[in-house]
C-alpha cells in the first residue's frame, strides 16, 4: 500500500468507530464551533496537540508555525488570532513550545538556511540576543537549547499580551487568559512557563487605548 493510503483508510475506520459508538457524533460536530482553546504550537509533528492534551475534535482552535512564534506582521496568526478572541470567544490562548525544537536549535547557529527561514527564524534570534548572559552561561548545549525553548515561548507569550486585539478584548470582556507552556517529548509531560491575565498589562509603550 502507498504509505498516503494508509491514512485514507484509517480515516474509514476511524470515522465507522466514531458513528458506531454515537451515532450524532458528527452531526454535533458539524454545528456551532466553540472551541476553549486557541494553540500556538510548533509545526513539529511530534508535537500533536490534541493528543497530548486529550481533547476531542472541536476543543482546540489550532494555528502552528516554526517555533511557535507570534510575530505582529503575521497576517495568518493575525486572522486566527482575530477570529478565535472576536468571534469564537476562547477564553484561553496557549502559546506551547517543546524541547528538541529545531527551529530554535536553528536560530542558535550561524548557519544560513535561505532569505525565508533565516527571516522567520530572526525572532527566536532576538530572544536569544536579549538573554545572551545568561544561556552562555550555560555550559552543555542541549541544556542551553532547553532553556532558549522556555525564554522564546515566555517571550511570545508578551508578544500576545502587547497586540491591540487581544488588549481590547481585556478592557471589554475580561479574556482571554495568556499561557505560556512547553512539552517534554522524552517525558510526554507538559510545564506551565508563564500566565498572563487582563490585569496583566505590558509595559508603557506597548498599551493601547482605544479599540
Amino acid at each position: 500500500m502507498e504509505s498516503y493510503k494508509r491514512l485514507l483508510a484509517f480515516n474509514d475506520r476511524w470515522a465507522a468507530e466514531r458513528v458506531a459508538e454515537r451515532p450524532d457524533y458528527f452531526s454535533r460536530l458539524a454545528g456551532a464551533h466553540r472551541p476553549e482553546y486557541l494553540w500556538i504550537g510548533c509545526s513539529d509533528a511530534r508535537v500533536p496537540a490534541e493528543t497530548i492534551t486529550g481533547c476531542e475534535p472541536g476543543d482546540l482552535f489550532v494555528h502552528r508555525n516554526v517555533a511557535n512564534l507570534v510575530v505582529h506582521t503575521d497576517v495568518n496568526l493575525g486572522a486566527v488570532l482575530h477570529f478565535a478572541l472576536d468571534v469564537l470567544e476562547v477564553p484561553h490562548v496557549i502559546v506551547c513550545g517543546h524541547y528538541g525544537c529545531g527551529g530554535v536549535k536553528a536560530a542558535m547557529e550561524r548557519r544560513s538556511y535561505g532569505d525565508v527561514v533565516n527571516k522567520w527564524l530572526r525572532k527566536v534570534k532576538e530572544v536569544h540576543h536579549q538573554h545572551t548572559p545568561s544561556l552562555e552561561a550555560i555550559q552543555d548545549r542541549d541544556l542551553r537549547a532547553r532553556r532558549l525553548v522556555e525564554l522564546n515561548v515566555v517571550q511570545q507569550v508578551k508578544e500576545l499580551a502587547r497586540n491591540s486585539v487581544v488588549q481590547a478584548i481585556w478592557r471589554r470582556e475580561g479574556r482571554p487568559w495568556l499561557h505560556g507552556w512547553v512539552y517534554d517529548m522524552e517525558t510526554g509531560r507538559i510545564s506551565e512557563l508563564v500566565l498572563l491575565r487582563p490585569e496583566d498589562l505590558p509595559d508603557d509603550v506597548f498599551r493601547f487605548e482605544d479599540d
